[in-house]
């Protein structure tokens, strides 16, 4: 863990289930700042919802993020805790 690794989070919808196992590989490519994973299929409207507790940098959380918001049927949000005062 660098001293420039920050906490947050990483919400992903995924519309289009068929892209499951890309959304997966994803993450498992980048499975090092996963601190925590929640997945939920909300079968009634047909998505899942996935949350991710992640620790890196920032230039890793965008890494991740980008790929997984070119995963189509994705909806990808993240948020990185402050950066502290120096």
């Amino acid at each position: 863990m660098s001293e420039n690794s920050r906490i947050g989070f990483i919400g992903i919808m995924l519309e289009d289930i068929s892209q499951t196992e890309a959304v997966n590989n994803a993450i498992h490519q980048y499975n090092q700042l996963v601190v925590a994973r929640m997945g939920i299929p909300y079968r009634e409207r047909g998505i899942a919802v996935i949350t991710l507790v992640v620790d890196g940098t920032n230039d890793e959380v965008s890494a991740l993020t980008g790929r997984l918001g070119r995963i189509p049927g994705a909806t990808v949000k993240s948020m990185l805790e402050r950066k502290k005062p120096c």
